[in-house]
């Protein structure tokens, strides 16, 4: 049976002038089977989740960006791209400072690599 490759990247943002290292880092790359399903998880640092927007996006290999969507922070409320609303659910866990992106019933077209990102002010 093929396998879906699912990456997740480290995300690091320096800015000049903070005391405290801002940082995303995302859960480590799986391999799963088609119609299986995937939960990534970016645990943010150095910044208090709540006040910003947290967007996932995906690459294929070869192929430009595609916004999934972004979770409105502190309020477990999440607005997805046309494309990714029937099988792509955002939820976070505030006390961890954690977001998740889960993929339920995977197919080919969902090997990529995944990013999650925070909205500047």
């Amino acid at each position: 049976m093929e396998k879906i490759v699912i990456w997740s990247l480290l995300s690091v943002i320096w800015i000049n002038g903070v005391f405290s290292e801002i940082k995303l880092d995302q859960s480590q790359s799986e391999g799963k089977r088609p119609g299986e399903t995937v939960k990534m998880s970016c645990l943010m640092s150095g910044f208090d989740m709540t006040e910003y927007f947290i967007h996932w996006i995906r690459q294929k290999p070869g192929r430009a960006l595609e916004w999934i969507g972004r979770m409105n922070t502190g309020r477990n409320s999440a607005i997805y791209g046309s494309s990714f609303q029937s099988r792509f659910i955002m939820t976070e866990n505030v006390p961890s400072s954690t977001q998740y992106l889960e993929i339920r019933s995977l197919t080919a077209e969902d090997s990529a690599a995944y990013f999650c990102a925070r909205e500047t002010q």
